[in-house]
């Protein structure tokens, strides 16, 4: 399964890559004097950085924005790349595919499917390769599972998806099978029901310190030795029930409330010292350099630290908690 591009193409993405790059902001190349981002095994032989790209970041721009952010991720280290059909309807893959082409071989990228059926699940598949212009996935995951018996059973029965992406990585077009969970009972059922490669789940402060949402979850994929990634690290709570989009200032577009200043940084910091490989930021531009610039520095949080994030929990309502489906 192959989805070449002739030299022109490529030639043409590169310099409107460069030029991307040559007109960004001065905070974006001056943060170029940092240390590159540190780098754990996804599996042995193959290390990613422990900071992600969040590819729903690119959903709410266009091209050049596109790739003047790919570029900046890729020069401060960032060989993790996830995205998935569902962000933007699209716009976010059909803009990251041109973007990250002239990186494309030194990259792990990642993709995903919400679809659970087998047919449903190759369309989408080869309509995200021809976007993403690759051959191959590194990674290929089951998108934001919430229900034991909707998600998990459904992918795995007769003409399911799970029939299609397994023949796909016979094939060499995906490499690694993973998942996506919102719930600790659909991550609990689907890693006692396969041996997937990684698992991607909500690690974050208030979540397990206030929401007892993520220790299980981490505990099983320690035990069957699956590689562990974090979403919602830099989450402060849920918005206030009932509140517009039009009261939550510059984080109108965020389904949640992110962290701001020192707890920011501390939340990321406290989620990379718990035993995962790599953390995914908010899709929003100034949180994932933000994340950018602690991955670069990174420390282990502290007990007193801990102790302070501890503390911080009780006053917050999580957003992902036990008994809650979101």
């Amino acid at each position: 399964m192959s989805h070449p591009f002739n030299r022109r193409t490529f030639l043409k993405t590169a310099a409107a890559t460069s030029a991307a790059l040559a007109l960004s902001p001065p905070r974006l190349r001056a943060a170029a004097n940092l240390p590159p981002l540190p780098r754990r095994p996804y599996k042995p032989g193959t290390d990613v950085s422990i900071i992600a790209f969040p590819g729903l970041l690119l959903a709410r721009g266009d091209q050049p924005a596109a790739a003047r952010l790919v570029t900046t991720a890729v020069e401060r280290g960032c060989n993790y790349f996830d995205v998935a059909p569902a962000y933007g309807n699209g716009k976010a893959q059909d803009l990251m595919g041109p973007a990250l082409e002239p990186f494309r071989k030194n990259v792990f990228l990642a993709c995903k499917t919400k679809r659970r059926d087998a047919a449903g699940c190759k369309e989408e598949l080869d309509n995200s390769l021809k976007a993403l212009r690759t051959d191959h996935f590194e990674l290929y995951q089951l998108h934001v599972i919430k229900d034991p018996a909707k998600d998990v059973d459904e992918a795995f029965k007769k003409g399911g998806c799970m029939d299609t992406i397994l023949a796909a990585q016979k094939a060499g077009v995906v490499r690694h099978i993973g998942f996506s969970a919102h719930t600790v009972e659909a991550a609990l059922a689907a890693m006692e029901r396969f041996d997937f490669d990684s698992v991607m789940f909500p690690l974050n402060f208030a979540s397990v310190y206030k929401g007892d949402f993520g220790p299980k979850i981490l505990d099983l994929a320690k035990k069957k030795n699956i590689t562990r990634i974090c979403i919602k690290s830099m989450v402060k709570q849920e918005w206030p029930q009932g509140l517009p989009r039009n009261r939550r200032g510059k984080w109108q577009h965020l389904w949640y409330e992110p962290l701001e200043g020192p707890d920011a940084e501390l939340a990321v910091r406290w989620s990379l010292s718990q035993d995962i490989t790599a953390a995914i930021p908010p899709s929003d531009e100034s949180c994932f350099l933000r994340a950018l610039d602690i991955g670069a520095t990174f420390k282990p949080t502290t007990p007193e630290e801990d102790h302070h994030l501890q503390t911080l929990a009780q006053s917050l309502t999580p957003l992902f908690r036990k008994g809650k489906l979101t």
